[in-house]
């Protein structure tokens, strides 16, 4: 989308976009990052930063994104190999005996675990074991592309805090609640964050003790992930990228 729209302003040369972070299908993104290099026909002006959001915006009007800001850039940076951290944010709604008692303006944007409430504390000391640098391998999915990446990550943040629905006082009255598990790190690996959110969830579950997150992690074996424990993607949200 953001390539077509790009074209249509009509540039001097044929136009690439360089996204900072791709999502699965069904993720989320509040704010993404991409950069791109772009030229007028010799004797126009170069486009200002209003101009580039104004035009990119009226050619993006029907597609379900939008460009919140733009601006110019040494031609050192790259907006995927420049970024110093991500955040993402899963969020879960807890309280649903039945997927029919998610409110309508939340469908596919939370995940309601079944099977009553969640024990948080469990939750949160299982976290304790994801944070720093791992090898990951038992939490990313394998594709062709990730084969080949080094399973290390660091984890830099991993919080688990209530937070409010987008329309939160209509839910008032029902016994509603809606948390977020915030993660944040430089890079991660395929699936990495709704399988360890699933996880996470599955000690809530009293599915898993803490400790176990640890013993998978030790794993270092993606074959060793628990089937059905990954988190949806109706859930996870990309908030933003740090540079």
């Amino acid at each position: 989308w953001l390539q077509e729209a790009a074209q249509k302003l009509k540039p001097s040369a044929p136009i690439k976009f360089h996204i900072s972070s791709r999502t699965d299908t069904g993720v989320h993104a509040l704010a993404n990052t991409a950069h791109l290099d772009i030229q007028r026909a010799p004797g126009k002006a170069p486009f200002t930063a209003h101009q580039l959001v104004q035009g990119l915006n009226y050619h993006l009007r029907l597609q379900p994104i939008r460009i919140l800001s733009a601006q110019r850039v040494p031609s050192t940076f790259h907006a995927r190999f420049c970024a110093l951290s991500r955040t993402y944010l899963y969020r879960l709604l807890l309280g649903c005996a039945h997927h029919s008692q998610i409110p309508v303006f939340e469908r596919d944007l939370c995940w309601a675990p079944a099977g009553g409430p969640l024990n948080i504390p469990a939750m949160r000391e299982a976290a304790k074991f994801l944070l720093g640098t791992h090898d990951f391998s038992t939490f990313r999915s394998l594709n062709s592309e990730s084969a080949s990446q080094s399973p290390v990550r660091t984890l830099l943040q991993l919080e688990i805090h209530p937070a409010p629905g987008f329309l939160a006082h209509h839910y008032q009255h029902r016994e509603l609640e809606f948390w977020e598990v915030k993660v944040k790190g430089r890079a991660f690996l395929y699936k990495q964050v709704r399988r360890m959110v699933g996880a996470l969830v599955a000690v809530g579950q009293g599915k898993f003790s803490p400790q176990h997150i640890q013993e998978l992690l030790e794993l270092k074996d993606s074959r060793a992930f628990p089937p059905h424990a990954m988190a949806p993607p109706s859930g996870l949200f990309l908030k933003s990228v740090e540079y």
